[in-house]
């Protein structure tokens, strides 16, 4: 577990179509003890399922936190509040990418190879830190999260048509 964080408890994943998943998440002002709480929370959550990275509004909080750990050994969560990105290559990098919240369903999304992100970290402090591959692909599904975006927006509207109703059908077995 990232030091610093208490122990946390994994929460309920919302399902699609949530309207907490369409509302951009609120700025945090500042890190406190209860936002190094709802990061526990996160990592938790995001271990349970598993995955490579959660935003906070997947868990129903409307605040722009996520975490990413897409290391092999784990436990190298990446905690980030207020992410944005700075710089994105212009090498693309496509990827099989999924939500807990659409269950059953994935598509090839096509996203920078590599991005260069701001955020507060675990200590409140603004950091800059450049994430590339499959690091790069979850930090970047996670801000589009907390913009009220998901992954299936990036698709021709008929490759989106068709996702969202073979999640339909995958729900009604």
């Amino acid at each position: 577990m990232t030091s610093g964080l208490p122990a946390g408890v994994p929460r309920p994943i919302l399902r699609w179509p949530h309207p907490c998943l369409r509302r951009p998440a609120a700025e945090v002002p500042e890190v406190t003890e209860e936002v190094r709480a709802i990061w526990a929370d996160m990592i938790a959550t995001m271990e349970a399922m598993p995955g490579v990275g959660l935003a906070a509004v997947q868990i129903g909080v409307a605040l722009r936190l996520a975490v990413v750990d897409a290391s092999t050994a784990r436990g190298q969560a990446v905690c980030m509040a207020n992410p944005e990105i700075l710089h994105a290559s212009v090498e693309p990098r496509a990827h099989e990418e999924a939500s807990p919240c659409l269950p059953g369903v994935s598509a090839l999304i096509s996203r920078p190879r590599a991005v260069t992100v701001r955020f507060l970290n675990l200590d409140g402090v603004v950091e800059e830190r450049d994430f590339v591959h499959l690091w790069a692909t979850s930090v970047q599904h996670q801000i589009d999260h907390l913009a009220g975006r998901m992954y299936f927006d990036r698709l021709s509207r008929l490759k989106r048509d068709r996702l969202l109703a073979r999640a339909r059908k995958a729900t009604e077995r």
